[in-house]
């Protein structure tokens, strides 16, 4: 069974079960998620931790076949009895496995969301582009080329960029899913440096392959396994002292 999460919990997660048709993908899940922390989902391929993650801003309402039990407070409100999905959506920002920018200007994927949400003043937008860009650490890279396509900067930068637009909506909680997959080594260590410094202000949750990554970065780690969470706790006992033969199997390397 989880262990609950201690401290002032952002997101509290009751007994969510989650079915694609008649196949059962997520098991009984219970955790508390703390304001202003990063929590880490680790666990082998096909585990649940990104259907898991996509529970959280409602994503699986997407797959028509999806039926989803049990309860997710987030702000002191259950989103799944809650009808407004937009709403959800600007408060539970997503940064995706791939860059996934828009094929416009960089100051535009970033103007994106605030001009979607009816913010049209130049001054206003000139201000959120430049706070989320330095938000997300690659303001002094861009600034001399905010007119020109995202798509043509470097995988690493583009994740950035990906980050910034996720900023720029304001929200509270930021779900990352293998944020770093795809980039190089010194791409994923400026994200990993830069996922630190957000959560002064940010609750994140992040689902990493990179077991390495998940102890650098994480105060709290959750272990699923078949669609469980076998383990929940400090991020330190996950690696150091798991107390479930099954995590410390897998954090040592032994499957997965």
């Amino acid at each position: 069974m989880a262990q609950r999460g201690k401290g002032n919990a952002k997101i509290k997660v009751k007994d969510l079960n989650l079915f694609y048709g008649e196949k059962q993908a997520l098991f009984g899940v219970s955790l508390d998620i703390n304001e202003k922390e990063v929590t880490a989902l680790i666990g082998p391929s096909g585990c649940g931790k990104s259907t898991f993650l996509r529970t959280l801003n409602r994503m699986n309402d997407l797959i028509d076949s999806v039926k989803i039990t049990g309860d997710i407070i987030i702000n002191d409100e259950n989103i799944y009895t809650s009808s407004d999905v937009i709403k959800l959506r600007t408060k539970v920002g997503m940064v995706f496995q791939k860059p996934n920018l828009f094929p416009m200007s960089i100051y535009d994927n970033v103007a994106y969301g605030p001009r979607g949400q009816g913010i049209k003043n130049k001054k206003e937008l000139d201000k959120i582009v430049e706070e989320s860009l330095r938000g997300a650490a690659i303001w002094d890279e861009v600034k001399d080329r905010l007119k020109t396509s995202a798509l043509g900067l470097s995988g690493g930068q583009q994740q950035r960029v990906c980050i910034a637009r996720a900023i720029a909506m304001k929200p509270d909680v930021i779900l990352m899913d293998e944020p770093t997959s795809a980039l190089d080594p010194i791409s994923t260590l400026k994200v990993e440096e830069l996922i630190t410094q957000m959560k002064e202000d940010f609750t994140i949750v992040i689902v990493t392959h990179n077991m390495q990554q998940a102890a650098r970065i994480s105060d709290k780690t959750a272990f699923f396994l078949n669609g469980e969470v076998v383990e929940y706790d400090e991020t330190d006992n996950i690696f150091s002292t798991p107390k479930d033969q099954r995590t410390e199997d897998y954090v040592t390397g032994r499957f997965g």
